[in-house]
């Protein structure tokens, strides 16, 4: 094994990051409505969370006008953290890699979608929510994960 380049892995991650985010959301706006996935009135997670936080920051929440934004901010601030966790991750354990990257996608997904959020209030308990909702978000992060890996691996210059 070569040694760890942690700084490299972080910054290859947190790149890796947003590019994943960005294939998600290109997933989730083609597989929404065929998997049954119209929010109706309801805010995504990402824009509650915004909420949350400037409500924290400012006292009130995120203006009509920019609540969508706010969310995708969350969205790709999350995707580049958890990229930033996995580039640095990977430096040092190669196996994290496994599966070209699906096992970390679903890994967030567990801890995200089926922890995270419900215990935060921004989502349904695990148990409250269907298994469109359930098979849809672990799809989600699993295209999450292998373009994480996909863009990590080019970007950082070697595969994990």
């Amino acid at each position: 094994m070569s040694h760890p380049r942690p700084v490299l892995g972080l910054f290859a991650g947190i790149a890796a990051g947003l590019i994943a985010s960005a294939a998600m959301a290109a997933f989730q706006s083609v597989a929404a409505k065929p998997m049954g996935q119209d929010q109706g009135d309801d805010d995504p997670a990402t824009v509650k969370a915004a909420d949350k936080v400037a409500l924290a920051t400012t006292g009130t929440c995120v203006p009509d006008a920019y609540r969508a934004p706010a969310g995708q901010a969350v969205h790709y601030l999350t995707g580049a953290a958890l990229g930033g966790l996995y580039g640095v991750l990977t430096e040092y354990r190669p196996g994290a890699a496994s599966g070209f990257g699906s096992l970390y996608g679903i890994a967030t997904s567990a801890l995200l979608d089926e922890a995270a959020v419900p215990a935060a209030g921004l989502g349904s308990a695990p148990w409250d929510t269907s298994a469109a909702t359930h098979a849809y978000g672990a799809l989600a992060h699993l295209v999450f994960g292998v373009s994480l890996e996909g863009a990590r691996s080019l970007l950082g210059g070697r595969q994990g």
